[in-house]
């Protein structure tokens, strides 16, 4: 008998570490289409997880004498939870706009120094009221869309939301928006195509974060060509009670290069590809000798900080290149941590 409940005691020690407070198998080493979530037993209701990252840079234009060049990027960002059968429960959009500037001698101009700022970020600074005359500033614009999609699946808002120029169709929504909508439904779509069950039950706070710079950019010479460089690390996370109960983790680099003449040399008209969309391609195993791929790893974190408050996060121990010296941790995930510890900070604050 002593025997049988020992048995009992070793199983019930066994679940207990695989499964979280939250009841979410913690798995390392995979991507988020591959971790898999488990229903708490409470009648909670399990939703999915989405974010979409869509960067444009064909805007961007070369160096005359007469005129500095730019690379102009416009990306944008949307995370949402949806049930299993298609239906948003919650929704967030926003934006990137930057831009560098260089001379016809292949030399930025720009501060690349500079903070990056969102479209929600920059709010009434945006300045689509008090220069452009608009009612409706971006951030109150592209929120309305946000409410308009809860409790709709793609298929319904695709019809009748918007008319054949991309705008709003539905009076409601055309009150309050009246910038062209087509680019952010299509990444509502892709969001909830790209939606994983991470953790996140239905009612939990989403939120939409990402860290921006442009500081990687570098002048032309002679020898090498100049790159003007967006960095944009984004996160779809889900909380309750403090806690964080899913989180989805994705980047883009977004480079514009071009020559000592300020001549771009970038075909403006290609895809520019998250790491994840980049998958095996971005090149950690191949070139740099690493065991798990940047989507791999960026999982593994996300997964690994489910079920942990932000100050947990904050406080999980690295080294002097902000590479975690926690052993579960460690086991998959070797690159540097800092700016996934500070995206999880700012999506919580």
């Amino acid at each position: 008998m002593r025997k049988q409940i020992a048995i009992l005691l070793i199983l019930m020690l066994t679940m207990s570490l695989l499964f979280g407070c939250t009841g979410q198998i913690v798995v390392s080493g995979t991507n988020p289409s591959t971790t898999p979530s488990n229903p708490t037993g409470n009648g909670d209701t399990l939703v999915k997880t989405g974010l979409y990252i869509g960067a444009d840079i064909s805007e961007s234009k070369s160096a005359a004498a007469d005129a500095e060049g730019k690379a102009k990027y416009d990306v944008t960002l949307v995370a949402v939870t949806v049930r299993d059968d298609g239906v948003i429960e919650s929704c967030m959009i926003d934006s990137v706009p930057a831009t560098v500037k260089f001379d016809a001698t292949g030399a930025i101009t720009s501060d690349t120094a500079a903070e990056v700022l969102t479209k929600n970020e920059l709010g009434d600074n945006y300045g689509m009221k008090a220069y452009g005359g608009a009612k409706y500033e971006w951030y109150e614009q592209v929120a309305a869309l946000a409410n308009y999609v809860v409790g709709k699946t793609v298929d319904q808002l695709k019809n009748g939301a918007l008319d054949e120029t991309g705008h709003a169709a539905d009076a409601d929504l055309a009150s309050t928006a009246t910038i062209y909508l087509g680019g952010y439904v299509a990444g509502i779509e892709a969001a909830v195509n790209n939606a994983q069950h991470l953790g996140a039950h239905s009612g939990d706070k989403l939120v939409l974060a990402s860290m921006n710079s442009v500081s990687s950019s570098k002048n032309a010479t002679a020898e090498k060509a100049g790159s003007a460089q967006l960095d944009s690390n984004v996160t779809a996370m889900t909380m309750k009670d403090g806690v964080i109960t899913s989180c989805y983790i994705d980047s883009v680099q977004a480079k514009v290069a071009f020559d000592a003449a300020g001549a771009i040399t970038t075909d403006l008209t290609a895809p520019v590809q998250t790491k994840n969309q980049l998958g095996d391609n971005y090149g950690m195993k191949a070139y740099g000798g690493a065991k798990y791929e940047w989507y791999e790893q960026a999982a593994s974190f996300a997964a690994y900080v489910t079920g942990k408050t932000p100050a947990q996060v904050a406080g999980i121990a690295v080294n002097d290149k902000t590479a975690p010296t926690d052993a579960d941790l460690a086991s998959s995930v070797t690159i540097g941590i800092g700016d996934f510890q500070a995206l999880i900070a700012k999506a919580a604050a």
